[in-house]
């Protein structure tokens, strides 16, 4: 698929979070967060060691991104301990 537009466009998972809040996909996001969705989930795209970090091609977790549905969170601060399930 991107290979056919002139090759990938591999990127680390810094560089990753950086340009997902710059093109407005996401509004916040860490290389921390985005380490820990790539080890969680296995929908996600996939990955290349370089070294001691890890690339991804822009062109595929782009998309990847905008279709994610995210969860928030349970706010402690705010609402004390969630329910018991």
């Amino acid at each position: 698929m991107a290979e056919a537009e002139g090759g990938p466009d591999m990127v680390s998972f810094r560089e990753l979070a950086r340009r997902l809040v710059a093109d407005g996909i996401v509004q916040t996001i860490t290389h921390q967060r985005v380490s820990q969705i790539a080890r969680e989930d296995p929908a996600f795209p996939p990955t290349v060691t370089v070294g001691r970090s890890k690339a991804v091609d822009y062109r595929v977790a782009a998309p990847y991104f905008r279709k994610r549905q995210t969860r928030q969170g349970w706010r402690t601060d705010v609402h004390g301990r969630p329910p018991a399930e």
